[in-house]
């Protein structure tokens, strides 16, 4: 029986290699490959992989983002999370939205396919390396962490920073506050912190200011 994957990462060189890689495996077929989130949502949809190797931080929609919708229009494919970074609150989001793998980039020519292996057989994976990997400075996280955000998440929170509340958020971005409420609890699992306070903090760090 044969494997099918669909590879998702928005480096072109990136995905190429990695099709090339999982091409060669005996059995195992590259179906399609997506340049960001929502592309490889729709993919998923389309064409029921076994499998589909996910960026995480990526333009349009996130790796994590991405990971919650194939779980719901592909409920039997399994997510391979592919990342720069070693940060646990990354591993957790992603592992929240389906993942069964977390394999960092920088090793993924060595690891990606034994992790495929280990997800196959109902197991989870995380890069050896992961726990050796010096944790960044708060600024330096928090810098980076906002990449992982869309347009109108960072929309929302600029306004969280600027002090609005929940039916002011609402009412500014034409949404409802139920709308609001999801996309404070999708920042907090993203950005890896727990309360309101801490949102305002990570944001501050990394020079988010409030809309002029």
């Amino acid at each position: 029986m044969t494997l099918t994957l669909i590879v998702c990462d928005d480096h072109a060189l990136f995905r190429e290699g990695l099709t090339l890689l999982l091409n060669q495996q005996p059995g195992w077929r590259v179906l399609a490959q997506a340049a960001h989130g929502a592309e490889a949502v729709r993919l998923a949809a389309e064409l029921q992989p076994d499998v589909v190797i996910l960026d995480v931080a990526m333009p349009t929609m996130s790796g994590i983002d991405a990971a919650s919708a194939i779980r719901e229009v592909a409920e039997r494919t399994r997510i391979v999370a592919l990342s720069m970074y070693s940060d646990a609150h990354y591993r957790r989001a992603m592992t929240a939205s389906g993942a069964a793998a977390y394999v960092l980039k920088n090793e993924a020519s060595a690891e990606l396919v034994e992790a495929i292996q280990a997800v196959l057989r109902g197991e989870t994976y995380v890069s050896p390396s992961i726990v050796r990997v010096p944790l960044p400075t708060p600024e330096r996280r928090a810098d980076r962490d906002l990449g992982l955000l869309s347009e109108r998440e960072r929309a929302v929170l600029r306004l969280i920073v600027e002090g609005l509340r929940t039916r002011e958020i609402a009412d500014a971005l034409g949404i409802s506050a139920k709308t609001v409420e999801t996309y404070r609890a999708r920042l907090m699992l993203k950005l890896g912190v727990d309360n309101l306070a801490g949102l305002i903090r990570m944001a501050l760090r990394a020079g988010l200011s409030p809309p002029g």
